[in-house]
């Protein structure tokens, strides 16, 4: 069985139809037959077909170059894009007066992306930034997602409303809105920032470029603000998640006492390159520990400002539960165990978890107790109060 409309495709310039040896199968019940797709998932040569079979002849999908861009996503790996174009092409439908047409297509485009994220995959690496950018951005790949992050009620509230925005971002652009993507996260150390921008960007399957500050802040005039201006760049080409942490030593304010002019010329690039539209809506994640330092204009330029605290009782026992796998942990006394993690970051309490786990590893045990769990967090207490001390000498 064939489909309802004969498929083709574009292939060096030339229109030819789709042949079982250059695209495998995949059935399509909902448009009337099998689809001939192997290369592309299933799920994308679906779209494909459904968009081919439900647009008639001199409409948005038939025109070459958009077959061809849906195609080279597909090569590239980047399926994000498949979808994107697919979108705009249901966008063309509504304007047309196409409706139904429309709302099929965006359901389709959304069943896929849920089929992608239900299935477990063989992951596939992200390319690695290249040239002077190898210098300025780590690449690292998520291994967690927004789920894995304990997180209050208030900020998950709010990265919920950025992921929906970000995967929803072609509906929006239909209506001359874009999504929330410039974010700052303010916070003690250790409270989660870092790890909480690693788990947007697995929530949204983008890569994370943390920004590395050690090579992008140099003594020479002008070449801070050069490279800053290459890392935008590299955001404007490249969606993904892009992390300034430690961000005050970018982003103080100009007007402190001890700072110096050059410093000043690069928030005041800084400022501009994110005034700029990004075609591409990658996220601009800063994190800091000291918010009172940064410069007061940078406010109004972040979408959302995010504060992060010390966990509560109720994120204490969250924590240290998502921490104790595979072991068992039965009649634990909470009271006891959240007063000795009183006053630690949510990666000193994640820190003391993982101890007592190998170390009931290491005594050949499946099972941890209060005491395992109050001695490693009592040493985590401890180290804090050496710094504290020699602080205190250093004074």
């Amino acid at each position: 069985m064939s489909c309802t409309k004969k498929c083709t495709i574009v292939h060096l310039g030339t229109r030819l139809p789709l042949d079982r040896t250059i695209l495998g199968a995949g059935r399509n019940q909902q448009f009337g037959g099998w689809c001939e797709f192997p290369k592309l998932p299933k799920s994308v040569g679906l779209i494909y077909c459904y968009l081919k079979t439900k647009t008639g002849r001199g409409r948005a999908v038939s025109n070459a170059k958009q077959i061809l861009a849906m195609l080279r996503s597909q090569a590239e790996g980047d399926q994000e894009q498949f979808y994107s174009i697919a979108l705009q092409v249901a966008a063309g439908e509504a304007r047309q007066g196409h409706r139904a047409t429309a709302e099929e297509i965006r359901a389709a485009v959304d069943a896929a992306r849920f089929q992608l994220g239900a299935k477990s995959s063989v992951p596939i690496s992200f390319s690695r930034p290249r040239g002077d950018l190898d210098s300025l951005l780590d690449l690292r790949e998520p291994g967690i997602r927004l789920a894995d992050v304990v997180l209050n009620t208030s900020i998950k509230g709010h990265l919920d409303a950025v992921v929906l925005q970000q995967q929803r971002r072609d509906w929006l652009r239909e209506h001359g809105k874009t999504p929330s993507r410039r974010l700052l996260f303010a916070g003690p150390p250790g409270s989660g920032k870092t790890m909480t921008a690693e788990a947007l960007a697995g929530e949204l399957r983008l890569p994370l470029f943390v920004i590395r500050l050690e090579t992008l802040i140099t003594r020479f005039m002008g070449e801070t603000a050069a490279k800053l201006r290459l890392v935008f760049d590299e955001a404007q080409k490249r969606r993904g998640v892009y992390l300034f942490d430690e961000f005050d030593a970018v982003g103080s304010n100009r007007l402190a006492t001890n700072d110096v002019a050059e410093m000043r010329r690069v928030l005041n690039s800084f400022l501009q390159f994110m005034e700029e539209p990004s075609a591409t809506d990658s996220l601009l994640v800063a994190a800091t520990n000291h918010p009172s330092l940064l410069d007061r204009a940078l406010l109004r330029r972040f979408d959302e400002v995010l504060r992060f605290e010390m966990p509560r009782p109720e994120e204490v026992r969250a924590i240290i539960k998502t921490h104790l796998s595979p072991m068992k942990y039965p009649k634990l006394i909470w009271k006891a165990i959240e007063l000795s993690a009183d006053g630690l970051s949510q990666a000193e309490i994640a820190h003391a978890a993982g101890e007592a786990v190998k170390e009931a590893i290491l005594s050949e045990r499946n099972q941890i107790s209060t005491a395992d769990l109050t001695r490693q967090l009592q040493k985590r207490q401890g180290m804090r109060t050496v710094f504290t001390e020699e602080k205190g000498h250093l004074g």
